[in-house]
């Protein structure tokens, strides 16, 4: 039904700024009723960061800023809902227009900027629908204008690991000026030991909140190892790889390919997930990853669990295929589980991570 609907708001949607109708769904979602999706096939059951998951789909960062839509979203299906990027303080972002279509490219780019309605109303929305359940991360970034970055990380660790399931440290964003700067193995190291330190604190001795790593899908190798030396010797839970990329293939065709931001979508597939599995070979299952750049489709999906990824994220192929894409992706995974006569599919995670890792089996 949801999917039937896009498709004849789909030219509407469209005729709209990228920006406009992307605020427009959020608010959809947000105002609709509480939709209870089927049961999960009991193949998709994933177990990661110490949190269960009825199926390893999630909806990425960058789609639900504010945490307006999380119960929206979750009734489309996802097994988990990622918020924000989140900031400290309020802060609006770059100028408009920040966001563009690529259609001939099914890609966007975006220089949002972390626009966020900053951490307390973002805590008060987490507060409000806690009792709802599903599972619910929560991307933090810095404020643009802050002296101390790494202290922004540990004051949303602080706030917000009680209201959330897991929290990722966000230092790969490209459109906060000097943000990948924290990539850096000794400010990342710094950065990193701090927000754990926060993280304990708010579990009060409790379990803490899984703390996990996004990373760019532009780094050298020599700057990955240094990033996954840091987060193994600290004890990240996870990382998750990855977030957009500044690069501009020559594959791409639409009139908006020269506008700058982060590139996401089709034409990041195939390089996010090459580093997908160099990096799961670097960690040696230490900790799960998540997949993220270009799942399109169930064999998309499929490739990033090859690759070595736990859980997968996606939200920039709604924008093209509609909220249906949700129940495609995961028929299609449970698919190729039973293909491979397994009772789960995370059993196929890491499964051709060295031949991607080289470039091939894409």
């Amino acid at each position: 039904m949801i999917g039937s609907l896009f498709n004849l708001a789909r030219p509407l949607i469209h005729k709209m700024d990228a920006e406009t109708a992307h605020r427009l769904t959020v608010a959809a979602l947000a105002a609709a009723p509480s939709l209870r999706p089927a049961p999960d096939d009991p193949v998709l059951a994933t177990e990661a960061f110490g949190l269960s998951f009825s199926n390893p789909v999630g909806l990425a960062a960058g789609f639900d800023k504010h945490a307006e839509a999380i119960d929206g979203a979750l009734g489309l299906g996802f097994g988990f809902v990622e918020i924000g990027g989140v900031t400290p303080l309020p802060q609006p972002g770059n100028p408009k227009p920040r966001v563009f279509r690529l259609i001939e490219d099914a890609a966007v780019i975006n220089r949002y900027g972390l626009n966020s309605d900053g951490m307390e109303v973002v805590a008060q929305r987490l507060t409000a629908r806690r009792s709802r359940g599903g599972l619910v991360g929560v991307n933090l970034g810095a404020n643009k204008d802050s002296a101390d970055r790494a202290d922004d990380y540990a004051v949303l660790t602080r706030r917000l690991a009680p209201l959330a399931d897991f929290l990722t440290v966000n230092v790969s964003s490209p459109n906060t000026p000097g943000l990948r700067d924290l990539q850096a193995e000794a400010a990342l190291d710094e950065l990193i030991a701090r927000s754990i330190e926060a993280r304990d604190v708010a579990a009060a001795g409790g379990r803490p909140t899984p703390m996990l790593l996004k990373i760019a899908p532009d780094l050298t190798l020599p700057e990955l190892d240094g990033m996954i030396s840091v987060a193994r010797r600290r004890g990240i839970d996870g990382m998750i790889v990855s977030n957009t990329t500044i690069a501009r293939p020559q594959s791409l065709r639409s009139a908006g390919k020269t506008e700058t931001g982060g590139l996401s979508g089709k034409p990041l597939f195939e390089s996010s997930t090459v580093l997908l599995a160099q990096t799961f070979l670097r960690v040696e299952r230490q900790f799960p990853l998540i997949g993220v750049g270009g799942i399109d489709s169930g064999a998309t999906a499929y490739a990033k669990i090859r690759a070595g990824a736990d859980l997968v994220q996606f939200y920039s192929a709604m924008v093209f295929q509609g909220p249906g894409l949700v129940k495609t992706i995961k028929a299609g995974l449970a698919t190729e589980a039973r293909k491979a006569g397994l009772s789960r599919l995370n059993a196929l995670v890491g499964r051709d991570a060295e031949a991607i890792a080289r470039g091939e089996m894409l």
